[in-house]
């Protein structure tokens, strides 16, 4: 092959070598136009992957970094091919671009490689260590717990220790799990749920069957001594104060718009014989179907979330739940909003029972403005052994909190809003002897008041109404076909735009959100983990309906109008008018910056002009400038026939036409029917059936005689921008290229 490229090199050069045969130089000319060929391929794939990055930085679909990094990776492939096949076309005329690419390829892989230092190298610490400015390290949720108990001692928090990220990272390390989740997480970039659950899967298990390293192992137990403050007893003689809950605690959890609610796992009730068991669980859960889903189309980097894990001594709740700290639905309303239940928080939480709602006024003296008190038919309790369970509750209908207890709480949450200086999410829990404590405290999600507070448009509508009543758990108004969820299986159908009824408002149900048009269920409370889900997507959610999954048939057209507390059939326009535009999905997520500065280097055009000074390699700055100056140089070097007298005698003829114009034919394959030896070919030897039926097209009209006042170009259909010796060739046609002069 070189050596044809020598022969070739010499022939372009304008020193035809009188020793080449026809077939010699008909293989030459092949092999360059091949060359020429596939330059045309590299070039037309890698603006096309340039365009879908373009359509993603722009558009309203969710991404990840797999997404950004297989395309970056094979636009780089793409123009080193072309590249490489356009110093073959040229006989090495252009060996200045690859230095060129290999600086800005170096910029882009900089970009896709970094990744935070842990800040943090200890494995674990005690929770009476931590602070708020430590969560890059511990995470966020036990950095604020750790702020609340060292720097807000009047606030009772449990004992506990961290477990940190450093941990998580020796973890993998010492199980070698990186290459292989990295290599399985591409199979997470796709939107089909059955995919993105068995990709999840494989991943959990991975972890699972891992090993805890030996220096973690002692480190935690060392710290565990330390927590219950005795050497740690055998499994036998485990006391119930000695029981553990294991809560996520991952990097960036428990933000203000990517709370990962109810996304991770937490376990409640372990003993310390199952501690490293159900450690092993809860790092797992980074790649649950759940937090997988979420952290897609949250936009979040993979490599940035490391899951910490917080063990705190467990309190056997006699009362537990959420409170925000302000109305989650207006951002005007100077009021504080608790939700309780008998046993555990968890029950609502996971929207397993309606809770009890009250709502406190924010002016001194606090009072109560509003209570409602449900039949919470059941409670999550402690087994006395191990575990939880949802049992009947017997005192369903009596309030869970008295009104003591209610302002002790708005007071706390009142504290933790001053101290974190913001609106806070809190969840909490009273012990048997009636002492309250803080679980979590986090930023809280408001949105703005409803545009149509007092809802004229509803007055208009004549369209029946299917539902009325319920809780606003996010705010807004949306259309589509009713789908019921109840289990797993109908999680894996749910089609994009239906609306998602369900019974309870279940956390699971958190992956569909982004394809939902809207949310409604039979019960569940506005501080559940779907409900704060829901308002960080703005997907509209109506909770606690009472009966939706029975009112509202399967693929029935409904709009959801959760701010007028009612569902309609069909479609209500007047009122989808009035839904406010949602900016695009990715904007502003780590995943989102991470594309725009890759794409700094990729996709601005700085040469546009052929004829200017620095139309040349040293003024490539962007793989497009590289795409746009060989694209250009190419079609030069292919077409630029005048000094290539040896390949213009054998393969370029004059067409014989009764037209006034000087028709030049350029036989790139099997054009001609056969050799044509002298310097004209007519028309009737013409084999390539598209170029015949232009000709049939250009000769329609009949031509006047004499010069004519302009110049007729063919374009070429492959992806040139403005080529300078037209051709029109249809894939897999014979081929013929023309020259056109007047």
């Amino acid at each position: 092959m070189a050596g044809i490229f020598q022969k070739l090199k010499g022939i372009l050069g304008g020193k035809p070598r009188a020793e080449l045969s026809m077939e010699e130089l008909r293989t030459l000319f092949k092999t360059k136009y091949h060359a020429f060929k596939l330059l045309l391929n590299a070039n037309n794939t890698a603006l096309q992957l340039m365009t879908d990055m373009e359509a993603a930085l722009h558009g309203n679909q969710s991404f990840g970094m797999t997404f950004i990094r297989s395309h970056c990776t094979a636009v780089c492939v793409n123009v080193f091919a072309l590249i490489r096949h356009l110093n073959e076309l040229s006989g090495s005329r252009y060996p200045a671009l690859e230095p060129v690419f290999e600086t800005i390829r170096e910029k882009i892989e900089d970009l896709l490689g970094k990744k935070q230092p842990l800040p943090i190298q200890d494995l674990v610490l005690p929770l009476d260590a931590v602070t708020k400015e430590m969560a890059d390290g511990v995470g966020s949720k036990m950095a604020n717990l750790g702020e609340i108990k060292t720097r807000l001692p009047q606030i009772r928090v449990p004992r506990g220790i961290v477990i940190t990220a450093a941990a998580y990272e020796l973890f993998l390390v010492h199980n070698g799990l990186q290459e292989e989740i990295n290599r399985r997480l591409q199979a997470l970039e796709v939107q089909d749920i059955a995919d993105l659950h068995r990709a999840s899967s494989e991943i959990q298990m991975l972890i699972i069957n891992g090993e805890i390293p030996p220096q973690l192992q002692e480190a935690a137990s060392l710290a565990l001594e330390r927590l219950f403050e005795k050497p740690l007893a055998s499994p036998a003689s485990l006391s119930p104060d000695s029981r553990v809950a294991l809560r996520s605690s991952a990097i960036g959890e428990d933000a203000a718009d990517t709370s990962f609610a109810g996304q991770y796992r937490s376990e409640l009730n372990v003993s310390q014989e199952n501690l490293f068991t159900v450690y092993k669980e809860i790092l797992a859960s980074k790649y649950a179907l759940t937090a997988t889903s979420y952290r897609l189309h949250k936009g979040l980097r993979d490599e940035d979330v490391a899951m910490c894990v917080g063990v705190m001594r467990m309190v056997d709740a006699a009362a537990g739940g959420v409170m925000y700290s302000r109305d989650p639905m207006d951002i005007r309303s100077n009021a504080i909003f608790i939700n309780g239940v008998h046993g555990l928080a968890k029950a609502v939480v996971d929207g397993t029972v309606t809770p009890d709602l009250w709502v406190v006024s924010r002016e001194e003296p606090l009072s109560i403005i509003k209570q409602r008190i449900s039949d919470k038919k059941h409670q999550e309790v402690c087994l006395p052994e191990e575990g939880i369970v949802l049992q009947p509750n017997p005192r369903g209908k009596e309030p869970s909190l008295t009104d003591a207890q209610v302002l002790e709480l708005a007071r706390t949450a009142l504290l933790l809003e001053e101290h974190f200086q913001a609106p806070q999410d809190i969840e909490w829990c009273l012990d048997a002897q009636g002492q309250l404590f803080i679980l979590q405290s986090r930023p809280l999600k408001q949105m703005a008041a409803a545009v149509r507070e007092a809802h004229p448009v509803s007055a208009a509508i004549d369209q029946p109404v299917l539902l009325q009543g319920g809780e606003v758990a996010s705010s807004g108004v949306a259309a589509g076909p009713v789908y019921l969820v109840k289990n797993n299986l109908d999680l894996l159908k749910f089609p994009e735009g239906a609306v998602l009824v369900t019974a309870r408002p279940h956390p699971g149900w958190a992956p569909l959100l982004p394809r939902a048009a809207a949310v409604v269920t039979d019960r569940g409370g506005i501080t559940g983990h779907l409900a704060n889900v829901a308002r960080e997507f703005c997907i509209p959610a109506l909770f606690n309906t009472g009966d939706a999954t029975v009112r509202l048939q399967p693929g029935e057209l409904i709009t959801v109008d959760a701010d007028g507390h009612a569902v309609y059939q069909g479609r209500v326009e007047a009122l989808l008018q009035t839904a406010p535009a949602i900016k695009g999905l990715m904007q502003g997520t780590p995943v989102y910056e991470t594309l725009k500065e890759v794409m700094a280097y990729i996709t601005p055009l700085n040469l546009t002009d052929p004829q200017a000074a620095n139309f040349k390699p040293q003024g490539c700055h962007t793989l497009h400038d590289i795409t746009r100056f060989a694209h250009e140089v190419s079609v030069q070097e292919m077409f630029s026939f005048d000094k290539t007298q040896a390949l213009s005698k054998y393969f370029i003829k004059r067409l014989v036409a009764g037209v006034p114009l000087q028709w030049w034919v350029l036989n790139l394959e099997d054009g001609f029917k056969e050799d044509v030896p002298g310097k004209e070919v007519r028309l009737d030897n013409i084999a390539s059936v598209p170029m015949l039926a232009l000709w049939e097209g250009i000769t329609a009209v009949p031509w006047e005689r004499g010069r004519p006042r302009w110049t007729p170009r063919v374009f070429c259909p492959l992806s040139w921008v403005r080529p300078p010796t037209p051709i029109w060739r249809p894939r897999g046609a014979p081929s013929t290229a023309i020259k056109i002069t007047s």
